[in-house]
């Protein structure tokens, strides 16, 4: 079983795909489920059949986990039931432990989040070297993927960079909203964004759209040229945007899921444990040093 946060996001859907695409090679059976963007949700679908009758329960479960902790108890209740557990884009702190005190196996597979916020610090670095003002659209503060990004990327931003932090839920719509709800706010003002940045390709869009519609006429052009940079990387989506000049960068996030499914399955069959973490590495798209100035900056 995979439990995964939302069908309304590129990089989800990707998750999903390489977890499939693994499966299918390995020959083994795999579940997707979709959390809807709810913590509790989650936790509710996980622990429902990890508590079913024992024919019903599947071998190992894989979790891109939703909130601000990534279900410890919940976790335990799967490794003492004999079940593998795995969480996805994050580290958990209880592998170790639930590795001493339990057969299944427990591990982690994760891109290093600090190193994706330091890309996107290079990246608005290089797009706005005199520096400038950035419309920052950053995922849930209680997610530690969220917090992970933002603290990478203010090691790397350039002291002459302001950011104007806006939450979103991962998603385009919720981004639009966001930025529409602070453009209304500030309508007032006379506001300067240089650019956007966003921690996923799908809230760069969302926001991108947001900025067009509601600048008022005699910025509107001005506002439809800067640049946008977001993350995940998604062929289809991301890297596509920044190819068709949508985007002006993105960071390639390899999705984790399939490699999880890999993991799971040599351990359950071997019976010899994983690594406790498994890390991938991030990547800019295009290469830093291609990417040309703003007007802006």
């Amino acid at each position: 079983m995979v439990s995964l946060i939302t069908k309304d996001n590129d990089y989800q859907m990707e998750q999903a795909s390489s977890a499939k695409s693994a499966a299918a090679s390995l020959g083994v059976d795999v579940e997707i489920v979709y959390a809807e963007n709810d913590a509790i949700t989650q936790s509710t679908q996980l622990l429902k059949v990890i508590q079913a009758e024992a024919a019903l329960r599947p071998n190992g479960i894989i979790v891109e986990p939703l909130g601000a902790t990534p279900f410890p108890k919940v976790a335990s209740v799967a490794a003492g039931a004999g079940i593998g557990w795995a969480v996805v884009n994050r580290e958990a702190e209880y592998t170790f432990e639930l590795r001493k005190a339990n057969s299944a196996p427990v591990f982690s597979v994760s891109t290093n989040q600090f190193d994706i916020g330091r890309i996107q610090g290079r990246q608005i670095a290089a797009l706005l070297p005199r520096g400038g003002s950035v419309l920052f659209i950053q995922g849930p503060s209680v997610s530690s993927v969220s917090q992970g990004r933002l603290q990478g990327l203010r090691e790397t931003l350039p002291s002459g960079v302001q950011l104007v932090n806006l939450k979103g839920k991962w998603t385009e719509e919720s981004a639009y909203q966001s930025v529409c709800s602070w453009m209304t706010l500030m309508r007032a003002q006379k506001l300067r964004i240089d650019m956007i940045c966003a921690q996923n390709d799908a809230m760069a869009i969302g926001a991108k759209k947001a900025v067009k519609e509601l600048g008022n006429e005699a910025d509107r052009e001005v506002l439809s040229s800067i640049p946008v940079t977001g993350c995940d990387g998604v062929p289809g989506t991301g890297q596509a945007w920044v190819r068709a000049g949508r985007m002006a960068a993105t960071v390639i996030v390899p999705p984790c899921a399939g490699t999880a499914v890999t993991l799971m399955t040599r351990a359950l069959q071997t019976k010899v444990p994983p690594a406790e973490h498994t890390f991938a590495i991030p990547e800019p798209f295009p290469p830093i040093d291609a990417l040309k100035p703003s007007s802006r900056g």
